[in-house]
């Protein structure tokens, strides 16, 4: 929030002010648009012209086109704060913002556009976005982020394999292409996660006068449970139906659980910016449990049940915390979450839910995607009208 006054250097409209500005106001967006799309294309009401899947399309766009986006925000905003310097702003924001809209419509009409220039387009976003990072990294000599640049890169080439696995006939929402993906962004909630969770707590019990407070971020045993995380991921994006990956999901689910008990979340239900937090990266743990009893008891649950918790749950949720608190916070408002943030965050939970109970009970699952999809995008919705005016307005 330091960096709040160094954007002088823009004089034009606001949005293009600071990263997370039009990164989460249009990526808020295009949640609750292709959320929309994709329940008229599985209703057969339209057909969009994409050479992907129904369920490929909507995959990649959640993974790879909102969460790239919002990642995108996050870090055009965090990264200044870690180096030092000023933060991207204006023609060279918008053009990098008018790139990621690039690559949505590129793959939204792909069979209209000749060999792989739709995937090239899409790529664009993730390349330009990681050499800016490395830029900045490097300027400012703060290496302890190269892991922050490292799982930004895997994921993008988590997006190439997706696209090659496409092209080859594959069903790449089922591909390496969307695992590696999902295995990054669990890796980027676990680090940075691990960072701001704890820290965010201590910083509200300590004001409050309270003295129970976390621990401290990144101890030894955070260390050794981020070490467990990434073996245990290479397993699942390499194997992903042995018992031995079900095993070691299980232990990682049980390390992570062990971790968010010891930022003592249970103290922080008078904030909702805070409570959720905890409840979103509660559901990392939880899914490593599930997709563990999933692989070694298929008959009981499908991989989906996890995917699903994971994506849908921890991913949304965790999002949508650090897009609010931090539209509040670099607008110079106070770190409040209201009524509306309330429900919210908790028509995420009525979507993963209703899409895991799908998954459970498939002769009721048009109903339940149907709901699932009416909390989803309630829930986007209600971000652009709670925090839309705070993104397109300079700072109060």
């Amino acid at each position: 929030m330091t960096f709040l006054g160094r954007t002088g250097h823009w004089n034009g409209i606001s949005l293009f002010s600071y990263g997370f500005r039009p990164f989460f106001l249009f990526g808020a967006s295009w949640a609750a648009l292709a959320m929309l799309l994709w329940i008229l294309m599985l209703s057969g009401i339209i057909d969009l012209p994409t050479r992907l899947d129904p369920i490929s399309w909507h995959a990649h766009e959640f993974l790879f086109g909102y969460l790239g986006a919002i990642i995108a925000g996050f870090l055009l905003t965090a990264v200044p704060s870690w180096t030092g310097r000023k933060p991207m702003a204006g023609w060279p924001l918008a053009m990098l913002f008018a790139v990621w809209v690039l690559g949505r419509v590129c793959i939204a009409f792909s069979t209209i556009l000749p060999g792989p220039i739709p995937a090239v387009m899409d790529l664009l976003f993730p390349v330009f976005l990681a050499g800016v990072i490395l830029r900045e990294i490097v300027a400012g000599k703060n290496w302890r982020n190269l892991l922050v640049l490292f799982l930004l890169v895997l994921f993008g080439s988590a997006n190439l394999i997706f696209h090659v696995e496409a092209a080859r006939g594959v069903i790449a929402a089922q591909g390496i292409g969307l695992r590696i993906g999902v295995a990054a962004v669990l890796m980027m909630i676990s680090v940075i996660g691990g960072r701001i969770i704890p820290s965010f707590t201590r910083n509200w019990l300590v004001a409050k006068g309270q003295d129970d407070l976390p621990s401290l971020p990144m101890q030894r045993f955070d260390r050794v449970t981020l070490v467990v995380t990434a073996i245990t991921l290479v397993l699942w994006i390499s194997l992903p139906r042995s018992p031995w990956t079900g095993v070691a999901l299980g232990v990682m689910g049980c390390l992570h659980l062990a971790r968010v008990l010891r930022w003592k979340g249970h103290r922080t239900l008078g904030e909702p910016l805070l409570w959720v937090l905890h409840l979103g990266y509660l559901l990392v743990p939880l899914g490593g449990v599930i997709e563990g009893v999933a692989i070694l008891k298929p008959d009981f649950l499908t991989p989906g049940t996890a995917q699903h918790l994971w994506m849908a749950g921890a991913f949304a949720l965790m999002t949508l915390a650090v897009m609010s608190r931090a539209t509040l916070g670099h607008t110079g408002q106070e770190l409040k979450g209201g009524a509306g943030s309330i429900v919210m965050f908790l028509c995420i939970l009525g979507s993963v839910l209703s899409r895991i109970i799908a998954n459970l009970y498939p002769d009721m699952a048009s109903t339940l995607y149907l709901l699932s999809a009416v909390f989803w995008i309630t829930a986007f919705t209600g971000f652009i009208l709670l925090y839309g005016g705070s993104l397109l307005k300079p700072k109060s």
